[in-house]
């Protein structure tokens, strides 16, 4: 007798698995057309993915194997309806998961942009980077949080790659929150550590605003606060700083996520030089630049600005310094007092003034 066993034999021991609802099997592609592909299970038959059921940013290609879920196994028609997009995304959950746990850096390409952050799509599953959760080079600095300014900067991080972790992420609540911050964190955290104050860094302007400028120095951020942009007196950064210019900066101090930088300290204080054409008692010409109630701020050269104290502009004691003086308007006064160490110069105007002589008192005459 024959040992031989025929295919058909072979073919009908083998069990063949019946497709049930939500089931992950993998086939290959037979045909892609407008609205649907068609997929080869194999044994199992034939099945059709619906176009709505793909999933965003599928490149596929007919002999392609992909991974589908099962939605009804045996249509009318015959063939099994499928999903790549649910197979996608149980699997994606899984992974995303285990990235979470392992806190990998993992990288996403954001599809959109909303004004609180950026929509991504990884693994099937949608997720949401938050604005606060950018890194310091793509966070957007804008004055008076323009919320048309901040979505314009938003936009232009789309269609990007960036590297991210996962923040949160829960399959029960569909939630999944990346985080661009946490993904540099640890390289910032090296770096911080080799930083000191003292140091002369070079970054790049990310935002100019009203009170100053911040600057990305490699991922770490900095900001440069209008007091330390120029040793002239500064009313506008603006006029200092463009947002994409390199600069180079000294470090006057360091917190926990953001470093405190000097561009006015990267060159001599021209203060010091220019105080020394003055001295107590010289009479000199100086322009009002600040009017307050105790006294007015006077510039007496380029860099140099002077106090007149209220008590020194007349003797009234009433004396309005709003009324005596005008913005930049000029006047002579008398030097009283220069100290270099606290970078503060006293005036006078009721010095430079020439005090009224009293006349003498008329002596009685006495009979001898």
């Amino acid at each position: 007798m024959s040992s031989q066993i025929t295919m058909d034999e072979l073919l009908q021991d083998a069990p063949v698995d019946t497709l049930k609802p939500g089931d992950v099997v993998t086939g290959k592609i037979t045909a892609i057309k407008k609205n649907e592909v068609w997929v080869d299970l194999g044994a199992q038959g034939v099945g059709e993915v619906l176009r709505r059921e793909i999933g965003y940013g599928q490149n596929l290609e007919i002999g392609q194997d992909i991974t589908v879920s099962v939605i009804d196994p045996e249509m009318e028609e015959g063939y099994a309806l499928l999903s790549m997009k649910r197979a996608v995304k149980d699997r994606g959950w899984d992974e995303l998961i285990k990235a979470f746990e392992d806190k990998e850096i993992i990288e996403i390409v954001p599809y959109d942009a909303n004004r609180g952050g950026l929509l991504v799509e990884l693994e099937g599953i949608r997720g949401f980077l938050p604005v606060s959760q950018l890194a310091a080079g793509h966070y957007p600095r804008v004055s008076g949080a323009d919320k048309d300014e901040i979505l314009q900067k938003l936009n232009s991080l789309t269609n990007k790659p960036l590297k991210v972790r996962v923040l949160d992420v829960s399959r029960k609540d569909n939630k999944l929150i990346f985080s661009e911050k946490e993904a540099v964190k640890d390289d910032t955290q090296a770096r911080f550590s080799e930083l000191k104050v003292g140091d002369v860094v070079e970054g790049v302007i990310t935002g100019v605003i009203d009170f100053g400028a911040f600057v990305n120095v490699e991922g770490i951020e900095g900001l440069i606060h209008i007091s330390e942009i120029s040793w002239e007196r500064v009313d506008n950064p603006r006029n200092y700083v463009k947002v994409g210019e390199k600069v180079k900066t000294k470090i006057i101090a360091i917190d926990k996520e953001r470093l405190s930088l000097s561009l006015k300290q990267m060159t001599e204080d021209p203060w010091l030089e220019q105080v020394k054409s003055f001295k107590n008692g010289d009479i000199i010409e100086g322009k009002v630049t600040r009017i307050t109630p105790f006294g007015a701020f006077v510039q007496i050269s380029p860099s140099v600005e002077a106090l007149v104290h209220v008590s020194e502009m007349s003797d009234d004691e009433d004396i309005d310094p709003e009324k005596l003086f005008q913005l930049n308007e000029k006047k002579q006064f008398k030097v009283l007092d220069i100290d270099i160490e606290n970078r503060k110069i006293a005036l006078s105007l009721k010095e430079t003034k020439p005090k009224a002589t009293a006349k003498p008192k008329k002596s009685k005459k006495t009979d001898e």
